[in-house]
């Protein structure tokens, strides 16, 4: 067990961290280091394994990782969430390891016997249009935060985007001189999603573009950025949502719809609930919210089958109105049914 193999590990983890770091997301490749960092922090605290006793072999065991889960949730008093997550991050980095040494690729197979504790779904809770009205009214707009905060605000709702999307909004990613303006955002797994807005938000984002970024605004700058390290760094979510906090806090009071612990995804939430009640069907909701899956949306939003069903049979109507009919009297020609014919 030579300190060799300690050195040996941490190479392999800055490779997969460097791979990661261009094609996952920085919340993504934050929560892969947290996850290897605790893993090390059990081993060292807990098993007593230093560098000069370090062995991937024994070390990155099953027994070890399934000893590691109940520490997370044991002293460290993680969530169930937290915990899959984090197990998931480790069983990524093992993955990689197998991959780039086939001898450790044992490990990761050993890896995926460790089970995913049962999480129970914990329902998100929206907000009334009241409450979205409430808080929107509540900043300070002759102040350079409270202005910011209240365009965050308004595109958060108005677009139904994930947070970390709207926060990673530069400022070229805006297309306002169109007739139908949109936002590029780089939605999970890096996908791009257009967002189009309303004319009254266009507006709205012409003017804080201009107090905040300039009449020739840098295209690589971030719409909300960081006060304290420039136009070049985003916000983060905590801070964000710290704000969002502080006018929830503000409004209950007036406004018993307003939760306390307000956090961004409610308007997420709120806005797609909204939109469903104003007659979208699931299948448009769930392409507005970058859902990968059509159950993704049905479950998040507490959709029957029925609604699915009825979604479903209205696409396929618009569908079929297009598709020119292939059969008829003297078409029945394989040529003609793959548009061959001269």
């Amino acid at each position: 067990m030579k300190k060799t193999e300690a050195l040996e590990l941490a190479k392999y983890y800055a490779s997969w961290m460097d791979e990661n770091t261009i094609c996952k997301s920085v919340n993504t490749v934050r929560a892969y280091s947290f996850a290897v960092k605790l893993f090390m922090e059990f081993l060292e605290t807990v098993k007593g394994i230093h560098q000069s006793s370090f062995c991937i072999c024994t070390d990155l065991s099953y027994d070890n990782i399934v000893e590691w889960q109940g520490w997370l949730r044991g002293i460290r008093k993680c969530s169930t969430e937290s915990c899959n997550a984090r197990l998931a991050s480790l069983k990524s980095f093992l993955k990689y390891l197998g991959v780039r040494d086939l001898k450790y690729r044992y490990l990761y197979l050993d890896s995926l016997n460790v089970r995913r504790q049962k999480e129970s779904k914990k329902k998100v809770v929206g907000l009334s249009e009241i409450a979205v009205k409430s808080l929107l009214q509540e900043p300070d707009v002759h102040t350079a935060t409270g202005y910011r905060d209240v365009m965050f605000m308004t595109i958060l709702y108005g677009t139904a985007a994930r947070l970390d999307e709207i926060l990673s909004i530069k400022v070229g990613d805006l297309e306002l001189d169109v007739e139908n303006a949109y936002i590029t955002v780089r939605g999970k797994g890096n996908k791009l999603r257009t967002l189009y807005l309303s004319p009254k938000v266009v507006n709205n984002l012409r003017k804080y573009i201009k107090k905040f970024h300039g009449k020739n605004a840098d295209p690589e700058n971030y719409l909300f950025y960081s006060r304290v390290k420039g136009n070049k760094s985003k916000m983060t979510q905590e801070a964000m949502n710290k704000r969002l906090k502080i006018y929830a806090k503000a409004v209950h009071t007036q406004c018993q719809d307003v939760p306390i612990g307000l956090h961004a995804h409610q308007f997420r939430h709120a806005k797609s609930t909204h939109l469903l009640n104003d007659g979208m069907n699931v299948a448009q909701l769930s392409k507005l919210l970058g859902h990968a899956q059509l159950s993704t949306t049905m479950v998040y939003l507490d959709i029957t089958t029925d609604m699915q069903a009825k979604a479903m049979m209205e696409m396929e109507d618009e569908k079929t109105k297009s598709i020119p009919r292939k059969w008829e009297k003297g078409r029945d020609k394989l040529s003609s049914l793959f548009n061959l014919e001269k």
